[in-house]
């Protein structure tokens, strides 16, 4: 269990969230465009891509200081579930399963960081 909890939390932290993270501080049209096409304002671009990173970091730091993992996970599916909300109520439907792709994995690591 541990070892799949580690390959999990590394892969959700760094493949996923770290990536989108850094997409969007970088400023990556395929992210940029959405939130604009939600009605993000881009004043809060960099303190949400700033909060990404945060709980990748939060992430990987959980694997030796489980608390912060646990933590860094609900703020990350937090976040997520934010941005479906964001999504819905621009009426992008079809873009609801994107920020899935993120929460998905965050939400199973923290699982198998639990029963670790």
């Amino acid at each position: 269990m541990h070892t799949a909890y580690v390959i999990v939390t590394v892969l959700a932290a760094a493949a996923w969230v770290g990536f989108s993270a850094l997409s969007l501080l970088r400023r990556a049209e395929f992210v940029v465009g959405p939130l604009v096409e939600y009605g993000v304002p881009e004043s809060w671009w960099t303190p949400l891509g700033l909060l990404k990173g945060a709980g990748a970091l939060g992430l990987i730091v959980g694997l030796w200081v489980p608390a912060i993992g646990l933590a860094a996970a609900i703020g990350i599916v937090a976040y997520f579930l934010g941005a479906i909300v964001t999504i819905v109520r621009a009426r992008a439907y079809g873009h609801v399963p994107f920020p899935l792709l993120y929460l998905v994995p965050v939400a199973v690591a923290a699982a198998l960081g639990i029963a670790a």
